[in-house]
């Protein structure tokens, strides 16, 4: 009799951070190199430690309404992280944390014995200042996010809005100087989501054309915009991108793009659907060429005219039945994860013996490409029980159940259940 071995799940549970909430989270973010991770909730935003999966510290007082959204700087002190938090009281607020008065303050164990931390709770010092708020959107800011380098930082807002903030230095102590350098109101809609490209290879291989930085905004409007710094300092919208029929939730560039490549970008909508945008490149652009003036005689009135073509060369295999609200892209597997209102958690590979040049001109102005080079490789449901799921995102592991820490990656997923939870992912 032949026997048959059900291989081991993709997606399994891991103990969920404590405490819980106990009210809707929208999202944990974690800090690019130390062991941290950022949930906003309610007027605050709790730390955890990734090291013992438990709360290190709390933001709060620093905003009157919800804090939605939460991104950390770029470039900060080991010992001395920066945060900027965007709040539905239209600001943003710029946090720093001294982590030098305690040896190992930022790996610190929190321990809890009942909902609210109750008896048992160790006192903690709490070492976050509210440093400065950023003030000019009209309505509830929705996303933050820093440039690479950490010198820009983009909000966008409810307003229909996106803004461009720049740090001139100064004292952290103080959260420094921030001056506005440009304000985008292109979209019809309100603008739920910024990201800037990573700072990878590939990137540059437009530098000569527009600034190296470049910025992606996401719009109730259901489209996505790409936006440059031009030669004479001004930001333009470069392109426009068309094809998802409902809002466009969020946004991700490509962590780890292709050889000579220029990073793809992917984005979720209300429409179910996750779906991924190419540049088209010419072959001038393949290879930069330092010293090609590309301008040449050009005239500034022409300058703006300039334009990137953009083309939808995948839609993902459907898996969500309602609105996809995260997507995460793994720069170490390459893996994409998703998770949306009804509660699935979905894994996708890249096939990569299919050929994305065949699809270049198939998937022009938002359509679907006749097959996707991507597979589904597993699924969970009801990940967080029967609460929607806000925000997915890949998480280096440092808690003890991982016997390479700091290399090892797992998911984490936030619910409107209020609970962070930890997912192993076996690469199959």
């Amino acid at each position: 009799m032949t026997t048959t071995t059900t291989p081991p799940p993709i997606i399994t549970p891991l103990p969920a951070f404590q405490p819980d909430l106990y009210q809707r989270a929208w999202a944990s973010i974690p800090h690019p190199t130390l062991p941290l991770l950022a949930t906003p909730h309610a007027t605050s935003v709790t730390i955890f430690s990734l090291a013992t999966l438990s709360k290190h510290s709390t933001l709060t007082g620093g905003h009157e309404r919800s804090v939605r959204t939460v991104a950390w700087q770029p470039g900060a002190r080991a010992n001395q992280p920066r945060l900027v938090t965007g709040s539905f009281d239209a600001t943003a607020g710029l946090w720093s944390y001294d982590g030098s008065k305690e040896k190992g303050a930022l790996e610190k164990e929190v321990k809890f014995s009942g909902k609210d931390g109750g008896e048992g709770e160790e006192e903690e010092e709490e070492d976050w200042e509210f440093n400065l708020v950023l003030e000019g959107h009209e309505n509830e800011v929705k996303s933050v996010a820093f440039s690479p380098s950490g010198q820009y930082l983009a909000t966008s807002s409810r307003d229909k809005s996106v803004w461009i903030w720049e740090d001139m230095g100064g004292s952290d102590d103080d959260g420094g100087e921030w001056e506005t350098v440009t304000v985008l109101n292109e979209h019809e809609g309100d603008v739920k989501a910024v990201a800037w490209c990573p700072d990878v290879a590939g990137r540059a291989s437009l530098k000569g054309r527009y600034s190296a930085d470049v910025l992606a905004s996401a719009s109730y409007d259901n489209t996505v915009r790409i936006w440059r710094e031009d030669s004479d300092g001004e930001w333009v919208c470069v392109s426009v991108l068309e094809g998802h029929e409902a809002t466009v939730w969020g946004i991700q560039w490509e962590p780890k793009p292709r050889e000579g490549k220029f990073p793809r970008l992917l984005t979720h909508s209300a429409d179910k659907t996750v779906r991924l945008w190419t540049l088209r490149q010419e072959e001038e652009d393949e290879v930069e060429e330092p010293s090609r003036n590309p301008w040449g005689a050009i005239p500034n009135t022409m300058r703006r005219e300039l334009k990137e073509e953009w083309v939808c060369t995948d839609v993902f295999p459907q898996v969500h039945s309602r609105d996809v609200y995260s997507a995460a892209w793994s720069a170490d597997s390459g893996m994409v994860a998703s998770a949306g209102s009804d509660g699935i958690i979905a894994l996708y590979a890249e096939d990569a013996t299919q050929q994305e040049d065949a699809q270049m001109g198939q998937g022009a102005n938002g359509a679907v490409p006749p097959t996707s080079r991507w597979k589904v490789l597993g699924t969970v449901s009801d990940g967080h029980g029967p609460y929607e799921i806000n925000h997915i995102t890949w998480c280096k592991r440092f808690d003890p159940g991982t016997e390479r820490k700091g290399e090892e990656e797992m998911l984490v997923t936030t619910g409107d259940d209020g609970v962070v939870r930890p997912w192993q992912v076996r690469i199959p």
